[in-house]
């Protein structure tokens, strides 16, 4: 079936020359090539057929040796062409002198359609042969094109000298075809790369005869660098000589790729090493520079990547995120056959990118960078964003995020929980205010009490505010709450004769819904005002110093007092401190429950009480467990105490004056 196949082929596709010169058969026999060809002509007369033969191209040529030794001895065209002679006369003479003629095949008279039909199987093996190898050399020439287009390519000899360059070659080195053939690639070689570097190149291509990859930095005639991703291969021929090498390379900075690219390639599920980071403090130069500025500097610094990587291995994809963040994506196996140590790799990575300056018109940046890194085919990018996150938030310059998103997985599932119990207690007004007893050193009476949040869940448990507080801010959660418990304690003031004690963060001091329910409760209690104490903690939430500062003068002509909690640790400030005029102080309880037995926590509440009173501004001592430290307090001149040792946060539903010790 092939076969018949074949010879069709061929058949519908040769261009036939006949010459038949007296033969009473003629007819005959172009009535079996009919049958056959599609293209065939008859000439009778030898010089007419040599015209023809000159001006036309001819596939196959069916003629008598007497016919044929005319045309060859007037014509060269018949070496190329196949020929197929038609023998009357089959001594044996006849036979050598057409071998001589190179003869293609020859058929005796008289001959058959099926006779003629196998002889022609000889030519179109022949031909499918020829055929097969136009059509490679076809393909092959279209693929150099396309190769030829898209890539920059160089050849070298045995000896490394340059033999051809390629367009894209002569465009991104600057240098014309000229200048490179003749030479060998030192001339566009960046003296950053180690001698070993080259090295290892050659001895993978030269000595073990495979090809080499990787990520080569050179300069261009003008002295910028440019960074091209490399395959250099050795050319063998068939006895496994070394004909050349070839060197096809791109781009890199052509195949900087964006994020969709990069979730393609992961899914491809090969085993990989995922790398993400992120430029630290990146907002902080969002807050200093133009758009343009910061498009300039994260394309600068995506240009850049892999030449900060160690140069043992520089193959990977780079992937710019957006805000400063970018990717490195490495196949896991290759890395590991470099036998490199990648925690180590990785650290040298950091450093590389902290010693450099990147340098962007007339202005330099120093930048440092956290990363997190992955191993693995699946869920490598929630692993990795996770890893990165932990790492800035504790500042820890790397980490290993191997299954970190199943733990954030774990983590948001119980926030959730705590976000619905959140909800409930609002829903069923069980966000309630507990309040512990502050007393007087001197008088031992209790004059103060502090308001303290807690939540009572659906099984009646009372909840303590760190097991739901900071987790209410993520879910928008924390504005209904503080505004519950400023309803708690402003009402509180109609049972009990004593100041109360609220605590009142940055976070809600800036919210315009909180500050209009801070202020609408005091206009509605305002013959209480002086009955209101507003604990402030000033820590790293304050982002408006400003505002911070308003708020307390506008409250304090209220008659209000404002406390300073926390004080002592942290963010403590004794020259802010005075610019907020505060009228307590409370000590942190961490230096008080220690102050029996550690003198340097002594030492800091006698600081803190000297200054405070210097400033007539009273002092209050947390954590207050035993007689041991309230003696010792009021021996330094602590003002009041608040603790375990006097009372535990509890609900209010009596007025409340004396404290039994």
């Amino acid at each position: 079936m092939k076969n018949n196949k074949e010879i069709s082929q061929y058949c519908e596709n040769a261009n036939v020359l006949f010459i038949a010169v007296d033969s009473p058969d003629n007819k005959k026999y172009l009535t079996y090539l009919k049958k056959l060809f599609t293209n065939i002509h008859m000439i009778h007369d030898e010089n007419d057929a040599l015209n023809l033969l000159e001006n036309n191209n001819f596939s196959l040529l069916i003629t008598e040796l007497s016919s044929l030794k005319i045309i060859n001895e007037k014509s060269s065209f018949v070496d190329i062409i196949n020929t197929i002679v038609l023998f009357e006369n089959t001594k044996e003479e006849y036979f050598l002198e057409s071998l001589r003629l190179s003869l293609d095949a020859y058929i005796e008279k008289p001959f058959t359609f099926e006779y003629l039909g196998s002889v022609l199987m000889k030519l179109v093996h022949k031909y499918s042969n020829e055929l097969e190898s136009q059509n490679n050399i076809n393909y092959i020439n279209q693929y150099q094109k396309i190769i030829n287009k898209s890539s920059i390519i160089s050849k070298t000899n045995e000896e490394g000298i340059i033999t051809y360059v390629n367009d894209n070659f002569c465009e991104i080195s600057g240098y014309t075809r000229e200048e490179l053939v003749g030479t060998n690639h030192s001339i566009v070689q960046n003296l950053e790369n180690p001698k070993i570097f080259y090295e290892n190149i050659w001895h993978t291509i030269k000595d073990e005869k495979k090809s080499w990859e990787g990520v080569i930095k050179n300069n261009a005639k003008n002295g910028i660098p440019y960074y091209i991703k490399s395959i250099i291969s050795p050319l063998l021929d068939i006895n496994g000589k070394l004909i050349e090498y070839i060197s096809v390379s791109n781009n890199l900075h052509s195949s900087i790729d964006d994020k969709k690219h990069m979730f393609n390639k992961i899914e491809q599920n090969v085993l990989s090493i995922l790398i993400l980071l992120q430029i630290d403090e990146f907002d902080i130069l969002e807050k200093f520079y133009n758009i343009e500025t910061i498009d300039q500097i994260e394309k600068s610094f995506t240009y850049n990547l892999p030449s900060y990587l160690p140069c043992e291995y520089r193959l990977c994809n780079v992937y710019f995120l957006s805000n400063g963040r970018f990717a490195l994506l490495i196949e896991y196996d290759r890395f590991e056959e470099t036998g490199l140590n990648l925690n180590k790799y990785l650290s040298d990575f950091i450093l590389n990118v902290n010693k450099s300056t990147l340098k962007l018109d007339e202005i330099e940046f120093d930048l440092n960078i956290t990363l997190s890194y992955a191993i693995g085919k699946y869920l490598l990018f929630e692993d990795a964003k996770a890893g990165l996150e932990n790492a800035l938030n504790k500042k820890t310059s790397m980490s290993f995020a191997n299954d970190y998103s199943m733990h954030v997985t774990k983590e948001a599932e119980k926030n959730l929980e705590v976000i619905k119990m959140v909800k409930i207690a609002l829903d069923n007004y069980n966000i309630v205010s507990y309040f512990q007893p502050i007393i007087n050193n001197k008088t031992k009476l209790i004059e103060k009490y502090e308001s303290l949040v807690r939540l009572i869940d659906q099984n009646g448990n009372v909840i303590a505010p760190h097991a739901f507080l900071d987790i209410s801010k993520k879910g928008n959660y924390y504005n209904k709450i503080t505004d519950r418990v400023l309803e708690n304690s402003f009402k509180m003031l109609n049972k009990v004769k004593t100041k109360i004690s609220i605590n009142i963060s940055a976070i809600d001091i800036e919210n315009e819904q909180t500050s209009t329910t801070i202020f609408r409760l005091l206009d509605e209690y305002k013959s209480d005002n002086d009955r209101v104490i507003f604990e402030l903690l000033e820590d790293e939430n304050v982002k408006n110093f400003k505002i911070f500062k308003g708020f307390i003068q506008k409250v304090k002509t209220r008659g209000v007092l404002i406390a300073i909690d926390d004080f002592g640790t942290g963010y403590s400030n004794f020259e802010r401190l005075l610019e907020f005029e505060p009228d307590i102080l409370k000590i942190d309880g961490s230096i008080v429950k220690n102050i029996n037995k550690d003198n340097y926590n002594r030492n800091i509440v006698e600081t803190i009480v000297s200054f405070a009173k210097s400033q007539n501004i009273e002092t209050i001592a947390e954590y207050v467990e035993n007689e041991e430290i309230f003696n010792l307090l009021n021996e330094i001149g602590v003002t009041y105490s608040q603790g375990y040792y006097f009372g535990k946060p509890k609900t209010l539903n009596t007025d409340e004056g004396q404290c039994n010790i």
